[in-house]
This record gives C-alpha cells, sequence and structure tokens, in this order.
C-alpha cells in the first residue's frame, strides 16, 4: 500500500461515516480485513509514522485550543483524529497549526478531536485477517518528547496570540 492508498482509504471511510471518527474507524477495519495481511501492515506503518510525526509542541497547543484542554492522552486522540481528517488537514496543520481554523468545516467538541479507536484500526483489522497480533512494525522509535519549543498552555494571552485564528474561532 502506498500513501495515496492509504489516505484514499482514511478520506472514503471518513466521507462514508460523515465525519463520526468511531464511525470511521469501524468502517477501517472492515475495509483493511478486505486486504492482504502486507497491505494491512502498510497502513499501520504510514499511520504511526503520520502519528510520530504529529508529535509537536505546536500542534499541541492547538489542540489545547481547539478542545478547551488536552491532557497527554486527549493530545494522543487527537493526533489520531487529525490523521483522520485526511491528508489536507494533516499536513495543513504541520504546516501551520493555527490553520486548523480556516481547514476545518465544523468542529463538535463533544465528537471531533478524539479518535483513539483509529489508533487500533489497522491492528484490529490484521487479528481479524490471521488470528494473531500485528507484528512490530520496525518503525523507528517515536520520539520521547514532543518536537519543537513548549507551549505554556495555562497562559491564555500566549494561547490567544500564538493561535490569533484558532483562538477567535474557537475560544471566543
Amino acid at each position: 500500500m502506498d500513501e495515496t492508498e492509504f489516505w484514499e482509504l482514511v478520506d472514503t471511510t471518513r466521507e462514508d461515516a460523515e465525519g463520526d471518527p468511531e464511525e470511521q474507524a469501524d468502517l477501517l477495519v472492515e475495509r483493511l480485513a478486505r486486504l492482504d495481511p502486507e497491505s494491512v501492515l502498510d497502513f499501520a506503518r504510514h499511520f504511526e509514522s503520520r502519528y510520530h510525526r504529529a508529535y509537536r509542541w505546536d500542534l499541541w497547543g492547538a489542540a489545547w485550543v481547539l478542545l478547551g484542554g488536552a491532557s497527554d492522552d486527549a493530545f494522543d486522540f487527537f493526533r489520531c483524529w487529525l490523521i483522520g481528517q485526511g491528508r489536507e488537514v494533516f499536513e495543513g496543520a504541520l504546516h501551520d497549526p493555527d490553520a486548523l481554523a480556516d481547514l476545518l468545516d465544523d468542529f463538535d467538541e463533544e465528537v471531533d478531536g478524539d479518535a483513539e479507536d483509529l489508533g487500533y484500526a489497522a491492528d484490529e483489522a490484521y487479528e481479524q485477517l490471521t488470528g494473531t497480533v500485528a507484528p512490530d512494525l520496525d518503525l523507528p522509535p517515536g520520539p520521547a518528547e514532543p518536537e519543537g519549543t513548549p507551549v505554556d498552555f495555562e497562559n491564555e494571552s500566549r494561547l490567544a496570540e500564538r493561535y490569533p485564528r484558532l483562538w477567535e474561532r474557537f475560544r471566543t
């Protein structure tokens, strides 16, 4: 599975789920389970590498503003959700986290921003296909700490200054 196929699966499942992250995860498991085990592992490698790329302080700050706070776990689930939004939103957010204010059409704090199940979709599909747990993906370990300069999440004026579009749209 190449990168284009990875993003096509992400996009079609999101569209078919009408943006519901839990439904998207279910659809993703279903569609991945139709593939061969190696393709499922390829999908998992694509997902995991993007998950690690998104482990950045500036993105965590954006998640904090969007969600009104984001613990370690909440940021993990946010990164899964961000991948589930597709290539344009994902890459746009990596380029400029504040651009999420423009990249997201609708955002419901109760539903959006948390897609923990997307992170397990490939594992579930692999287990359905083979009856065994997915092997190690042979990827380098993710960073121990977020990349970049730490963000002071408790300083609202600094957050508003650093993420002006997100702050305007989601916090005022």
